[in-house]
């Protein structure tokens, strides 16, 4: 027992590497090895025999496993001083360039949107995404027969079997704000009321959830001429166009009366849109004198106030601005997707609170 402890201590003592050692251990140790055939051994002996050789056969087997463990430890420091002998790192160099967050195109264009209607005079108004009927659809002049109330197009919440509540939607669009707005401030008002907006549609220019921003301007002698001249100041300052023309098409809303489709002026050039030039319209908003029933219902006498009232797609104007295609690609792409576009963090103070990056 002590000539075969001799021999595998000192050929483990004087392995060269790894592999010397694996070698070793499946001699001495493996199931093959000389230690395991000793032990096959033990059946052949009288009981007196087995008590005195098995534990020092169990006891040469852990001595030779711990002897090949702390080599190969060895072995590895010696590998690593002899790498930092060999190797040098200036750690007086500049880090490598790092990725840096970006804003998303729809909360840019959403912040780009409020910038501008603040210098217009209007203020943010948020409500709930979850809504009652009565605010999406009822305070809104929107009739029960009418095709957007239907499953089809709206999203309405599951009711358990004797909730007598009313019904509650995913919003349809941002209009429910400006009537819980109206009776919470009265008039006069000038809001803008972005956020998100939920329809059962999902093509290339329509998804289930989508970003709206609408606004609404209350005051005692509002007209049309007031709302065209809002619509072109904003239109100049976000696509940084002078001069964009505007067409007012008659059209009807329920919730407005007159009520018109606006375009603006664009053109096709290589296969490019390009905004305010051109002999070319392309339809960008729905807006109209806020209809009465509308006043009254959000708490405001029609007899003594008037009004207009705007809405368009974040996602869509984004779309026209920034030469995105296809609307879909807001919620299913990556950090590639947007430096394609052009979109990174923004030296610039943002509503989020902070710099941007």
């Amino acid at each position: 027992m002590d000539d075969l402890k001799a021999k595998y201590l000192g050929q483990i003592a004087g392995a060269a590497d790894e592999a010397a050692l694996e070698d070793i251990r499946l001699t001495a140790v493996g199931k093959k090895g000389e230690v395991a055939l000793k032990m096959r051994e033990l059946g052949r002996m009288t009981p007196e025999e087995r008590q005195t050789v098995g534990p020092a056969l169990n006891a040469l087997k852990d001595e030779i496993n711990s002897a090949i463990a702390a080599k190969k430890a060895a072995l590895g420091d010696a590998a690593l001083d002899e790498r930092l002998r060999s190797e040098w790192l200036d750690v007086t160099l500049p880090t490598r360039a790092t990725r840096q967050g970006t804003i998303h195109p729809v909360s840019q264009v959403t912040e780009e949107v409020t910038a501008i209607f603040a210098e217009l005079g209007f203020s943010v108004a948020e409500g709930p995404r979850i809504d009652t009927d009565w605010y999406n659809f009822d305070a809104l002049n929107i009739p029960g027969h009418h095709p957007a109330r239907a499953e089809m197009d709206t999203f309405y919440m599951a009711r358990a079997e004797g909730d007598d509540r009313p019904p509650h939607v995913l919003r349809t669009h941002t209009s429910p704000v400006q009537i819980r707005t109206m009776e919470a401030e009265g008039a006069p008002l000038r809001i803008i009321c972005p956020g998100g907006v939920y329809r059962a549609d999902y093509d290339q220019t329509h998804t289930p959830m989508f970003h709206q921003v609408e606004g609404l301007a209350i005051d005692k002698d509002i007209s049309m001429a007031n709302l065209k001249w809002t619509l072109e100041e904003f239109f100049s300052a976000f696509f940084e166009v002078e001069g964009i023309k505007t067409r007012f098409r008659a059209s009807h809303f329920p919730f407005t009366e007159p009520s018109a489709e606006v375009d603006i002026q664009c053109s096709w050039v290589d296969g490019q849109l390009r905004i305010g030039e051109g002999d070319g319209w392309m339809e960008v908003l729905g807006s109209g004198m806020v209809h009465p029933k509308v006043l009254q219902a959000g708490g405001i006498d029609p007899n003594e106030w008037q009004g207009f009232a705007f809405g368009m797609g974040i996602d869509r104007i984004a779309m026209l601005k920034y030469g995105i295609p296809d609307l879909r690609a807001f919620f299913d792409s990556d950090l590639r997707w947007l430096r394609h576009y052009g979109f990174a963090s923004l030296d610039q103070p943002t509503l989020h609170g902070g710099l941007s990056r």
